[in-house]
């Protein structure tokens, strides 16, 4: 049996003004200093890490959809392979230069050539619809937080 604050010494009723001291009341987080509207330290910051989340997933999705294709009977040209690999290397370089006003554009770019590489192959049209619709929700974000 652990002597708790709630607790009373054996053999001793409880009291009336005996009771457990309440919590000392806890302080409202201070509002952010330079008043953005997100509530976020940094929404610049903020925004380019899912950006470059969900362009760094995309070329993972890439790069491992090779062998399913592969495995599925798909005939993958040289071609093919090397728009898939060329569409990777590209997010990765737009990754490194969201900084940039224009890689944006760039990053949007990126999911219309994905989807018209559907010529090649329907399951590319595919994962270029899905990621489009990720990174319109990407840029949707992007002006939310950032216009104040």
């Amino acid at each position: 049996m652990s002597a708790g604050p709630e607790q009373y010494p054996a053999g001793q009723p409880a009291q009336r003004g005996d009771e457990p001291a309440a919590p000392p009341e806890q302080e409202e987080p201070a509002p952010p200093e330079q008043g953005h509207r997100s509530g976020l330290r940094n929404p610049r910051g903020a925004v380019h890490g899912l950006g470059a989340a969900a362009l760094m997933f995309e070329t993972l999705v890439l790069l491992l959809a090779i062998q399913p294709m592969r495995a599925l009977g798909v005939e993958l040209t040289g071609v093919t392979i090397g728009v898939i690999v060329a569409l990777a290397l590209a997010a990765v370089v737009i990754i490194a230069m969201l900084k940039r006003p224009w890689a944006w554009h760039a990053g949007t770019v990126l999911q219309v050539l994905l989807i018209l590489a559907g010529f090649l192959h329907w399951s590319l049209a595919g994962v270029g619809i899905m990621f489009g619709l990720l990174w319109a929700y990407v840029l949707h974000v992007r002006k939310v937080i950032l216009t104040d």
